[in-house]
């Protein structure tokens, strides 16, 4: 039966994790240097618009479909049979399109990696095999039935399907592209930090639909999920103020990129801990993410837009804070501070495999598609900027 109540708020939820894609595409376009600004958009309008298409097809079928060894779902739902206007709660069709949105914006997050470096016509093939073999999978197993879910393994909105996923997988692409012309020797500042601010600021915005809408109805524990998000969100914020300050000078980048720390390590756990458990969740991501972009800028790494740092280290210590401070009064669930020390253990086994296997995937993916056509511009394209090489285009003041 449907619920009406629930249905509009899923529907208000569904737009919101829709708005931010472009979200990430103003985010990573004011990271990037001027020439490149309107590319790093345009690549997460392409991520969106090529994901939806490929959801309808088979993705939506692979993800939810009846489950196959605990691996992949069937194909009885390909080209949306048997989605229909009917469903528990909310209609089919738009439990589909909720899954959809969370899909486009994964993809979205991986461009990091290849930023400033990759051709479009790669990127098209790169994203529809990295969907159908990455990102549908590991849904499946979260959430369609497949082996995590039958284990126990916890992630409310995505800290393992979307985080860790498009974390290590950017790192893995970034491996295979190489590091970006004059990396490490020439100047890469933020050609537009308002216009990071304004991504970010969508984000932090989308991320309420993105968590409490994963409750998928109207309900106490979608607005437990609400409030946890936004408290995590500003713990991150403020922790990663801090700990650039005493280095430094607390630049309003890192302000929001510990935002969206906390706003990672807090996704898998929304529906699991209480909202005050979001304080320390919160607060240790934004040092752990800022912590690991210090190793990467260290170790010289060009994963250039730092999802590994904030999307993947964010991703991992939120899915084993989950086991740490899941409560069973929330989500049903609890966790080795409430007693039961086997769900951190589920939780690391979970993380470990799905580190593995979005790395591994990822890499003979982006390996076997550079083989093939290139992933990479010339070094002329690159040299004049992608906005102009790749889409004739140009920023103009």
């Amino acid at each position: 039966m449907i619920d009406s109540g629930a249905t509009a708020f899923i529907l208000v939820c569904t737009a919101l994790v829709m708005l931010m894609t472009p979200g990430v595409g103003l985010f990573y376009g004011g990271l990037v240097r001027r020439k490149n600004f309107i590319s790093m958009i345009a690549l997460s309008f392409i991520a969106f618009a090529l994901v939806s298409i490929q959801w309808v097809v088979c993705g939506y079928s692979l993800s939810f479909g009846a489950d196959i060894n605990g691996l992949i779902g069937g194909l009885e739902y390909a080209f949306l049979q048997g989605v229909g206007m009917d469903g528990d709660g909310i209609p089919d069709l738009l439990f589909m399109a909720f899954q959809m949105v969370f899909a486009g914006l994964t993809l979205a997050i991986v461009t990091s990696g290849v930023a400033e470096r990759i051709k479009i016509s790669s990127f098209v093939v790169f994203g529809l095999l990295w969907t159908t073999l990455v990102y549908d999978p590991l849904a499946h197993w979260a959430w369609g039935g497949g082996w995590a879910a039958q284990f126990g393994a916890l992630d409310f909105a995505g800290g393992t399907v979307v985080h860790i996923s498009s974390g290590f997988s950017a790192l893995a692409l970034a491996l295979v592209i190489g590091k970006r012309l004059g990396f490490g020797g020439h100047g890469m500042e933020p050609n537009n930090i308002p216009m990071v601010l304004l991504g970010g600021a969508l984000l932090w915005f989308g991320w309420f639909g993105f968590n409490a809408g994963s409750a998928l109805a109207a309900d106490g524990l979608a607005a437990n999920a609400f409030v946890a998000t936004n408290i995590a969100a500003a713990a991150g914020a403020l922790a990663w103020l801090c700990a650039a300050w005493v280095r430094g000078r607390p630049g309003s980048v890192g302000i929001i990129s510990g935002a969206i720390a906390g706003l990672v390590a807090i996704t898998p756990a929304a529906g699991f801990v209480t909202p005050m458990a979001a304080i320390p969740i919160g607060a240790a991501a934004g040092l752990v993410c800022y912590g690991a972009l210090l190793f990467r800028v260290r170790e010289g790494l060009d994963e250039s837009l730092d999802a590994w740092a904030i999307h993947g280290m964010g991703g991992i210590f939120g899915a084993l804070a989950t086991g740490v401070f899941a409560v069973a009064a929330i989500g049903g669930v609890d966790g080795l501070l409430y007693g039961n020390p086997a769900q951190f253990l589920i939780q690391m086994l979970d993380v470990a495999v799905v580190v593995a296997y979005s790395f591994g995937v990822t890499y003979v993916i982006a390996k076997v598609v550079d083989l093939a056509m290139g992933l990479r511009v010339t070094e002329e394209e690159e040299y004049v900027g992608l906005d102009i090489a790749q889409h004739g285009e140009s920023v103009r003041v």
